[in-house]
């Protein structure tokens, strides 16, 4: 939802007559940095975590842990969860093997 604001913000459609205003914490205001980075084991959560408490969006690719090491695969997402469920982050994987984590200002639209 915040992702296309933003979009919209930076690239108006061109029926639009008034300016879209985004709320955005004094701490973000400058740059929210999209980072792909890769899932290969359990201690790459640990940076993740740290990587999202900066304010980085991580797209996460899964699917090299997913084929190599299924109960570390489980056991690395279950980490993720509980910790976006501590920090009040947002996470939401996809059948294709990705997933996308989101800081405390940004939220994931699951239409």
């Amino acid at each position: 939802m915040i992702i296309n604001k933003l979009f919209n913000k930076i690239i108006p459609k061109k029926n639009e007559e008034e300016p879209v205003e985004l709320e955005v914490n004094e701490e973000y205001r400058e740059r929210v940095n999209v980072r792909i980075e890769n899932l290969t084991s359990l201690d790459d959560v640990d940076f993740i975590i740290k990587l999202v408490r900066d304010g980085n969006i991580i797209f996460l690719k899964t699917k090299n842990i997913q084929n190599k090491d299924l109960g570390q695969f489980e056991t690395s997402i279950q980490k993720l969860k509980r910790s976006c469920m501590n920090y009040g982050y947002d996470i939401a994987g996809t059948e294709e093997g990705y997933m996308i984590i989101t800081p405390k200002f940004a939220k994931i639209s699951r239409e």
